[in-house]
């Protein structure tokens, strides 16, 4: 007896993060998600298995495939971030990051394994859960980059041509003469910008439970580049618990040391890269209007002498 055609919902109901986030900037995109979903759940002959749920930048809906296997059907937009998400995924081993079961290279949209709802954020121990992502990082830069993966190059050149029109936005010279100081240390690395492929957001909200492997990797942000670019990420989460030290310029550099001591990172480029990254958030905060630097960026910028 043939199956019966997989059931779907008449409305998908768009998560309220999601719309604020999208609202002003993809409209379109935002109203077709219902529609966009449906068709692709017809597709792959899908059925919805839970609420939806929802990322800075994507819809994710539970779903069911037509052999019983549950899966993730994951919707965003189509830009340099996504793009070239799928081929990451497959690039890498399986053993380090989700099983991308389906995807369209047209419209970015993935079908993903399923994997649990619990992140190593959720690890009361933030040292054994910073190894774990550091071990990952090991594992993950060490793979070249495929072709066709957007390079550290161009990224970080974009940055070293945008910081002189927006260096300016910020009130305070010291902050002004610091992020000035990061744009020269981002120069001075550009020539060798590196050639493997990262991850480029590894933090402890990336990496969820699984049942093959005690713990797989999720959206990439893929890059061809340094390793010491990725190691920002996890100086910046999971703040928290290095505020509840009591000695946090202290909690930082043990963190950023446990990353280099696992992975073997050169710490001069690490040092450099996460330079990088805080002139990368700066710059876009400025972008967006504000006038200092966001405090928790200044912290680990003083913390390890940048």
């Amino acid at each position: 007896m043939p199956a019966e055609p997989p059931t779907v919902p008449r409305v998908i109901e768009i998560p309220a993060k999601l719309t604020e986030n999208h609202s002003a900037k993809a409209p379109e995109w935002l109203a077709g998600l219902p529609s966009t979903a449906a068709a692709y759940v017809d597709r792959w002959q899908l059925t919805i298995d839970g609420e939806p749920l929802s990322g800075e930048a994507s819809l994710i809906l539970p779903v069911v495939r037509r052999d019983g296997a549950k899966a993730m059907l994951k919707l965003q937009t189509v830009n340099d971030e996504s793009a070239g998400e799928a081929l990451a995924l497959r690039t890498w081993s399986r053993d380090d990051v989700v099983a991308v079961l389906e995807d369209d290279p047209v419209t970015s949209t993935l079908l993903l394994e399923r994997l649990e709802s619990r992140t190593l954020d959720d690890l009361p121990d933030h040292v054994a859960a910073t190894r774990i992502v550091a071990e990952f990082l090991a594992r993950l830069s060490a793979v070249p980059a495929p072709p066709g993966i957007r390079t550290l190059a161009d990224v970080a050149g974009a940055m070293v041509d945008d910081a002189p029109g927006l260096i300016p936005r910020l009130a305070d010279p010291d902050e002004r003469h610091l992020v000035r100081r990061f744009v020269a240390q981002v120069t001075e690395l550009l020539p060798e910008s590196g050639d493997r492929l990262l991850h480029w957001d590894l933090h402890y909200y990336n990496v969820l439970a699984a049942r093959r492997q005690p713990w797989l990797v999720i959206d990439p942000k893929p890059l061809a580049g340094d390793p010491g670019f990725d190691v920002f990420p996890v100086l910046w989460n999971r703040w928290d618990d290095l505020v509840a030290t009591g000695e946090l310029e202290r909690a930082i550099r043990d963190r950023f040391d446990l990353v280099l001591e696992v992975t073997g990172i050169d710490r001069d480029r690490a040092l450099g890269w996460t330079a990088g990254r805080i002139l990368q958030n700066v710059l876009w905060d400025t972008a967006d209007g504000e006038s200092s630097i966001y405090p928790v960026l200044r912290t680990i910028a003083t913390a390890l002498r940048l």
